[in-house]
């Protein structure tokens, strides 16, 4: 049990932003699950901007690596472009 009044704030906030970054993270990947299910070309092309910044927000905030974004857009783009129609 922490001892300091201060570690016992700390260790309230961190549960906090743990619980926000895990709920963050899960709907990034979610939505990056959605997009690569989808078929049609116009309703992915229409998603990507929208998964690519939530990529980009989460990849700022380090709850993501910076590569690991990278690699995902990257991925994501290759993706949507080959789709057919």
């Amino acid at each position: 049990m922490a001892n300091h009044k201060s570690s016992i704030k700390r260790i309230r906030s961190n549960d906090a932003k743990r619980l926000r970054n895990r709920y963050q993270a899960k709907t990034m990947r979610n939505a990056v699950k959605e997009l690569r299910a989808d078929e049609s070309k116009k309703s992915a092309s229409e998603k990507l901007p929208k998964v690519v910044a939530m990529v980009d927000k989460l990849a700022k905030k380090n709850i993501i690596h910076k590569n690991k974004a990278a690699n995902l857009k990257s991925k994501l783009t290759k993706k949507v472009n080959a789709l057919k129609k």
